[in-house]
């Protein structure tokens, strides 16, 4: 038997995976306590896909309700299939700079010691297996708010001349900035997982993701961009935009290109690297645009409101550069842009927010 662990596995980037490499004959194995509807309340839970996944895959999927803080119950999952287990696609995560600011032992805890317990499992009983991270662009901290940045109508944008103008690569440093404190407890996991790559020889890779999202976002205001704006134009629902006049800008990677940059490492994998992933210059907006483009394509205006203090650690631009991901993965494309996502999103949601 051949088994896909996941984390997160009733998340965005975990449930999509799941699909997908069961899809390919894995059996998936499904790790997820539903922690989204602590961080974020009961509308945020994510047990309706866990549900939905089981009635989906039927015997190709076994889910388990373990916390990945509970360093002896995850090595007794992972104990149980051994060798079998031939991937790890580690997706489990508290996401949210405010909500760590709150909880930092939380939060940490989980990203930070969740990772380690992951990955510390994987080393003892199946080491051959291809580990992959959710990692994140917030690395960086705010270093990318010092380019040279220029103010236009409806968003920020960075000189032409920039070396970083078509994407922001893994070459920005990740020292001397303010990371927030959930920045810095994925920064410890990132690390880890290069390290275990580097000391041990897994086949790690870390994905250091802008916006990641697609129709099975649980979105909230804390976190889930897209998907949390889309959900508010069609459900009448206030919204409020934080700092940087609304026109900060993301670069956004819908769920199933994700998951085909996994499968593409799955099948050629290589140990401790690290990738930025994003929509890049091909899918990318400002708050403002994306607000524009929700309403236009729901018919329905946003009941928005503007908060002039921005979130500790945001970044005002950020587009990254997919460079070293397509050098080692040239078959690999972008196939969504921001409307091709946002249009998705509305027809998935029609009845969830509609």
């Amino acid at each position: 038997m051949s088994i896909a662990l996941v984390t997160g596995s009733a998340g965005l980037i975990g449930s999509q995976a799941a699909e997908h490499f069961a899809g390919r004959g894995l059996t998936v194995v499904g790790v997820d306590n539903d922690m989204r509807k602590v961080f974020f309340g009961e509308d945020s839970s994510t047990a309706w896909m866990a549900t939905e996944l089981e009635r989906k895959l039927g015997d190709r999927y076994r889910h388990a309700s373990l916390d990945i803080r509970d360093r002896d119950a995850i090595d007794a999952l992972f104990r149980e299939f051994g060798t079998d287990i031939e991937l790890v696609i580690h997706a489990a995560a508290q996401p949210s700079h405010d909500w760590a600011a709150r909880e930092p032992f939380t939060d940490f805890d989980v990203n930070a010691g969740g990772t380690l317990n992951m990955l510390e499992a994987t080393r003892a009983h199946c080491p051959d297996a291809v580990f992959i991270f959710t990692s994140t662009n917030k690395v960086y901290g705010d270093t990318p708010n010092r380019l040279p940045l220029q103010e236009l109508d409806t968003r920020w944008e960075l000189d032409p001349a920039h070396t970083y103008h078509s994407g922001i690569r893994e070459d920005m440093s990740i020292d001397h900035t303010l990371h927030s404190l959930f920045g810095a407890s994925k920064v410890a996991a990132d690390v880890m997982v290069q390290e275990y790559g580097r000391y041990f020889g897994l086949m790690t890779s870390c994905f250091r993701g802008g916006t990641l999202t697609g129709p099975n976002h649980s979105a909230a205001e804390l976190h889930g961009f897209l998907a949390y704006v889309m959900q508010c134009t069609m459900s009448g629902t206030p919204y409020r935009v934080f700092g940087y006049k609304g026109k900060q800008v993301r670069d956004a990677i819908h769920s199933s290109d994700l998951i085909n940059c996994f499968d593409e490492v799955y099948r050629a994998p290589r140990p401790a690297e690290v990738y930025n992933i994003g929509g890049g210059r091909f899918s990318n907006c400002s708050v403002l645009e994306a607000i524009t483009m929700c309403e236009d394509i729901s018919g329905k205006q946003l009941d928005w409101t503007y908060v002039d203090e921005n979130r500790v650690g945001d970044h005002l631009w950020w587009i990254g550069d997919n460079g070293r991901f397509e050098e080692h993965y040239p078959g690999w494309s972008l196939a969504y842009d921001v409307p091709a996502i946002l249009n998705e999103m509305f027809e998935a949601n029609k009845d969830r927010w509609g």
